[in-house]
This record gives C-alpha cells, sequence and structure tokens, in this order.
C-alpha cells in the first residue's frame, strides 16, 4: 500500500485504536472488535513485549483488512523492526529525525509526537505525514484551531484526552482522525465494538 493511501484510509474512518496488549491474543480480540465497529487502524505499541511479533502476526493474519501500525517508537532502530514485521505507519510521542529518515526512504507515513508550533513545523519540513498532537489533554480540542490559523496545512491527530464526549470538537476544529487508547480498547469485545461504533458515528456526524 503506497504511502499516501495509508493517510487517506486513516482519515476516510478517523479512528486509530491504540492497542497496549500483552500478547498476540488480546491484541487480535481487541482488532477484531474494532473492526466490527468500523475501525480498521490499530497502533500496536512497543510498550508492549515483543511488540513485532503481535505486529507481524496481525499484519499476516488479516492483511490489506487491518491497517497495523507501531506506536511508542523512539528511535530508528526500532521503526526499522517495526517495518520489517509488517507495520504500515509508524507513532512517535515525539519528533525523532533519524526515523523520519528512515521512514522516508522505505515510503511509510511518520506521525511523530509534537505540541509547539515549532515542533511542528521542524517535523513538516522533515516529510511527517500527520502530527501526533501529543498529549492532546494538555490544551483541549481549541488548541487544533489555533494552530491551524498558522498552519492550515498540517495534517493534524490528537492522542491522549479523546473521548466520546469531545471527540467531535477534535474533528471540527481540525483533526483528521483521532487516536485512542482506553476510553476505546478496554472491557469486552462487545463493549469495544459498541465504543468503536460510537466513535465512528460521532465522527461522521462532526463532518457534515
Amino acid at each position: 500500500m503506497k504511502r499516501y493511501e495509508v493517510v487517506q484510509r486513516i482519515e476516510k474512518v478517523g479512528v486509530v485504536a491504540v492497542v497496549r496488549a500483552e500478547n498476540t491474543e488480546k491484541a487480535k480480540n481487541i482488532a477484531l472488535a474494532c473492526m466490527k465497529g468500523g475501525i480498521d487502524s490499530i497502533e500496536i505499541t512497543f510498550t508492549v513485549p515483543r511488540a513485532q511479533n503481535v505486529i507481524e502476526d496481525l499484519s499476516t493474519e488479516f492483511g490489506k483488512e487491518l491497517l497495523v501500525g507501531a506506536g511508542t517508537v523512539l528511535d530508528s532502530e526500532t521503526a526499522r523492526i517495526a517495518i520489517l514485521a509488517g507495520a504500515n505507519y509508524i507513532v512517535s510521542p515525539a519528533f525523532d529525525l533519524e526515523t523520519a529518515k528512515l521512514c522516508n526512504r522505505y515510503q511509510i507515513p511518520y506521525m511523530p509526537g509534537c505540541m509547539t508550533i515549532k515542533e511542528m513545523i521542524i517535523a513538516m519540513e522533515a516529510g511527517a505525514d500527520v502530527l501526533k498532537i501529543f498529549p492532546g489533554s494538555v490544551f483541549g480540542p481549541d488548541y487544533i484551531k489555533a494552530v491551524k490559523g498558522p498552519l492550515p496545512q498540517a495534517l493534524m491527530m490528537p492522542t491522549g484526552g479523546v473521548s466520546i464526549d469531545n471527540v467531535d470538537k477534535w474533528i471540527k476544529n481540525g483533526c483528521i482522525a483521532v487516536g485512542i487508547g482506553g476510553n476505546l480498547t478496554q472491557g469486552s469485545s462487545e463493549e469495544i465494538t459498541r465504543a468503536a461504533k460510537e466513535f465512528v458515528e460521532k465522527i461522521k456526524l462532526a463532518r457534515q
């Protein structure tokens, strides 16, 4: 899948499910529940032991049905491991130039964490595809509208602080998607599917 196609697909649904599961089986169950609810992009964080194995297993089993990204990628070495395991995109809590270069080299979307205007400009100049506004809970949805003034071209996706109560505000203020962890991926499979449907529907309404 081409780089721009990955970003377009994430934007289409508008949600990336952030998964912190300690093994493939749990990650698979969360992925299946999210997919039933209409979310086909998940991020496996490298805070999970042997995260690359989880990424590889999910990528092999679901193929193009599921976009599997690698999260909490702190350096280019980890990014390369994730890409070799089949990661469709790389997400970092902060911008890292060597990781940006690596992702550009292999044409894999890079989504670094940014908060200040300066960080965002540096990341965009280095070829970052989407700016992960992290932690989103620090400033809230209104911050997006403020950033869009000087940087209308910025593609932004907040993670942290996104809930069913404010997801529409993030989207209306200019985000192309949101990253959601505990508010989506915790609970039974039925609860995750129900939450996924609620988030997807609310985003659709916010875009109208």
